[in-house]
């Protein structure tokens, strides 16, 4: 007789069923695992033979063959632990067979037959439930992601004795409560724009970043102020939507980054890699696939502090998923998507001192130095950033200042007006920034006058723009006039748009 247990396992951040079937024969000793398990999937027969002990179960004496079922799909992690030890115990007739038909498991087995948590839970159990199981039993650690999940009961678990006992009606666990609601409330920031002191020219092209969804680079010597501006770029976006909140919430628990006490997450996420991350780190993948950075800000902020000093083959890979808004990671053993929907937030000094343009202090580099420090970021990833920003040191007066400055609700409340009218703008057609604009939507949505044509033309023969920068200095212009209010995009918007482009002049360094 084959018992069968049900279970998932991580694809990408979605997740696939996966069947667990036990058959206990004759002819032969031991536990035969089966269905391109990996090495942790292997190893489990050692702790769950041990659970079994410690918890006052028999393991079989005879041939006991386990199949993971497509065996054509490769299992990878520990989670199977928890299945394969519940279709052993009915195997054996230790627990009621009949009651595993509705439910999933998973979970990582300790030696004592302690449950422990394992990565990816959250979207394991909304498979789950699309299949149309009742109940899923979940690590007690994993619980509160789990609960994100309407419409199954989730039963947080600790022990492998715990399920045993459910699984023979010998001890009730209550579902953990649904955790959603329908509306997404953010948690409040620690940081705030009101600790920041003057840079009111670099908070204005934040506040453009994030009312169009804008990449920027902010250029100034050290000291001015730049990683505290950009660690306050996720205030001013817009509170996440249920649905990206959800979709945030899987990436994070597909990496195992979710922790035991949370579940949906209500703010942006906020990376920052350092510069000796690998090409890898920041894109993901792995032996087992395993989200980048880039995945890890989705619907957030990535911020690359002192990106020259990253290296030429990290910044590179970049370029694909800044255009895409998602990477596609591909092996020889597998290929994986994720999503990559990220705000790009840089910095930079402007030669290798620091001090170049400078108002105090004497830059010591030579112009051939500065270009060469500056050129560090190529030219087709720096058309992809839509907003460069010349930063200078906050002089004594306005530290000192006791005047309060503007606060992030304040700004914020400008951006999702800002977001709305694109919401309005596009709506029906799968796209809800400026930044995620064609080629054919710019003369869709965004016609321009005479008088502001020929302002930006001569922009672009000056500065010798490239294609891609034309198109993107028309986004920022249509992202400032959504601030203001404006229907029409005029010269005055592409004026402020053109003076973000500051690292394409060629007078840079001389």
């Amino acid at each position: 007789m084959v018992i069968r247990a049900y279970t998932g396992t991580v694809s990408g951040i979605g997740a696939m069923e996966v069947t667990v079937e036990v058959s206990i024969t004759g002819g032969g000793l031991g536990l035969f695992l089966v269905g391109l398990p990996d090495n942790a999937v292997r190893e489990s027969e050692q702790r769950i033979r041990s659970a079994f002990e410690n918890s006052g179960y028999r393991m079989t004496a005879r041939k006991c063959v386990v199949n993971l079922a497509p065996a054509d799909l490769r299992k990878e992690g520990s989670g199977f632990d928890l299945p394969i030890a519940v279709a052993i115990l009915a195997a054996t007739n230790q627990i009621v067979a009949e009651r595993l038909a509705e439910a999933w498991f998973i979970g990582e087995l300790s030696l004592d037959g302690r449950v422990r948590g394992v990565r990816g839970v959250l979207p394991i159990t909304a498979e789950a439930k699309a299949r149309g199981f009742k109940r899923i039993y979940v690590p007690r650690e994993n619980a509160m992601e789990a609960a994100v999940v309407d419409g199954i009961e989730v039963l947080a678990v600790e022990s492998l004795a715990e399920v045993a006992a459910s699984l023979n009606g010998e001890q009730e666990i209550f579902s953990v409560a649904h955790e959603l609601e329908s509306t997404i409330s953010a948690e409040p920031y620690a940081d705030d724009f009101a600790d920041v002191k003057g840079q009111q020219h670099a908070k204005r092209a934040l506040e453009i970043a994030a009312a169009g969804g804008h990449n920027v680079i902010m250029i100034g010597p050290p000291g001015s102020g730049k990683t505290m501006l950009a660690r306050r770029m996720p205030t001013i976006m817009p509170p996440m939507t249920l649905e990206e909140a959800l979709e945030t919430t899987k990436i994070h628990s597909v990496a195992g980054k979710l922790g035991t006490t949370r579940g949906l997450m209500r703010q942006r996420p906020f990376r920052a890699p350092h510069h000796m991350a690998s090409p890898m780190a920041l894109i993901g993948g792995g032996n087992t696939p395993q989200p980048g950075e880039v995945s890890l800000a989705h619907n957030g902020v990535l911020f690359l502090d002192e990106m020259p000093e990253f290296g030429h083959s990290v910044l590179e890979v970049l370029r694909q998923p800044m255009e895409d808004k998602h990477i596609t990671i591909s092996r020889v053993r597998y290929s994986v998507d994720y999503p990559s929907n990220f705000t790009l937030v840089a910095s930079m000094n402007p030669c290798p001192c620091g001090y170049y343009n400078h108002p105090d202090k004497e830059c010591t580099c030579s112009p051939a130095a500065v270009r060469r420090y500056v050129g560090r970021i190529s030219g087709p990833l720096m058309d992809r950033i839509d907003l460069h920003v010349e930063i200078t040191p906050v002089s004594r007066e306005e530290l000192s200042s006791t005047e309060p400055a503007e606060a992030s609700e304040v700004v914020r409340e400008r951006v999702m007006r800002a977001r709305e009218r694109q919401a309005e703008r596009f709506r029906g057609t799968g796209i809800y920034t400026n930044t995620m604009m064609s080629s054919a939507m710019l003369r869709q949505f965004c016609p321009l006058s005479e008088s502001a044509r020929r302002l930006l033309d001569g922009a672009m023969e000056r500065l010798q723009l490239s294609a891609r920068a034309y198109d993107r200095i028309i986004k920022v212009a249509r992202t400032i006039a959504d601030l203001e209010g404006a229907e029409d995009i005029s010269p005055l918007h592409i004026s402020e748009a053109i003076t973000y482009r500051s690292l394409d002049r060629e007078s840079w360094g001389r």
